[in-house]
């Protein structure tokens, strides 16, 4: 009788945590390994592979020479913020950069989240982007909020949030938290209804209830186009009125101006993502950017006060130290 998918996985995670720890807890080379569990360096490789891939090793670089280092205690010292820059050749397309900064932001993850806790997404390009990479880490009692709707005059816009929901709720077995409204409603007089709602409320309480939020930054002069600006969900009228109103970025479709203020700006009044209010009340507030078209929106993130953690690619780190005034941030 053969082996069963789970006991032919069960015995690969062993192996792979067998040549883990000889490769690098007792720096045993890859030919030593395979000689130790009579097996082919060829075999060893793939199982050092697995072992990275499936979160059972997490490789960190801690290096204070290197530039990306000294970028990242400048960022501390001039924002109050801890970032995370990824080294990014400034040649590299930003197709390449965004996936490289979402990589890195999915073997980092793993570090802010555990059980017990609760975690809200922002859908959107670079979220989406990041849950294509994300490592495995089993949780208990652990749950994954999303936190505004993706509906619009063209599709539910379910297929699209619930696909970056689901890889975070199967990479940490975490129960996953939908919200089936619209990104805006048409009349504000119907979302105040809805906010009524015992079932919306009880989403809404949810919310403010969080341990960790992962957002990216919606931008109208990005060379990636954000997904609330090329999936629809914006009108001619809409465009003009940001506009007016002097928008720079959105973070969940909640937009603001470079000074990170919102009041006034009539289309948040229709929006369903939370109040900049709420965001920051929640202890951590991670925030990935890639490409330097997105500087002039981090940097309203960062006067609205709503990230603590940021994580992007070198260029941008460089851009946004050098674009920076003296009081960049705001309570």
């Amino acid at each position: 009788m053969g082996l069963t998918d789970d006991e032919m996985q069960s015995d690969r995670t062993r192996g792979a945590l067998t040549a883990a720890h000889l490769y690098y807890m007792q720096d045993l080379t890859m030919d030593a390994i395979a000689q130790e569990l009579h097996t082919s360096r060829s075999s060893i490789s793939r199982l050092l592979s697995h072992a990275r891939a499936s979160g059972l090793v997490d490789i960190q670089i801690h290096s204070p020479l290197e530039l990306p280092a000294r970028l990242q205690s400048e960022i501390l010292t001039k924002f109050g913020v801890t970032a995370h820059v990824v080294p990014v050749p400034d040649q590299v397309s930003d197709v390449d950069r965004l996936n490289r900064v979402a990589l890195s932001t999915a073997r980092i993850l793993g570090q802010f989240f555990d059980s017990n806790m609760s975690m809200g997404i922002a859908w959107g390009s670079t979220v989406s982007a990041i849950s294509r990479h994300l490592v495995p880490k089993q949780t208990h009692n652990s749950h994954i909020v999303q936190l505004n709707g993706a509906g619009n005059t063209r599709t539910t816009g379910i297929g699209y949030a619930s696909e970056i929901l689901r890889r975070f709720g199967d990479s940490y077995g975490a129960h996953v938290q939908q919200f089936p409204v619209p990104a805006f409603f048409d009349d504000p007089g119907t979302k105040s209804a809805m906010w009524r709602e015992r079932s919306t409320q009880r989403l809404l309480e949810l919310q403010s209830k969080m341990d960790v939020v992962l957002f990216g930054i919606g931008s109208p002069f990005a060379e990636i186009p954000s997904h609330v600006y090329s999936g629809g969900y914006l009108e001619s009228a809409d465009y003009d009125e940001l506009s007016q109103d002097g928008v720079v970025g959105d973070v969940a479709t909640v937009f603001y101006r470079s000074d990170g203020s919102t009041d006034g700006i009539a289309l948040n009044a229709r929006g369903t993502g939370p109040e900049f209010s709420v965001l920051r009340r929640i202890p951590r507030r991670i925030c990935v950017v890639s490409g330097r078209s997105k500087v002039s929106s981090l940097l309203g993130a960062l006067r609205a006060g709503l990230v603590t953690d940021v994580i992007l690619d070198e260029g941008t780190a460089r851009l946004l130290l050098e674009s920076a005034d003296s009081t960049p941030t705001r309570e």
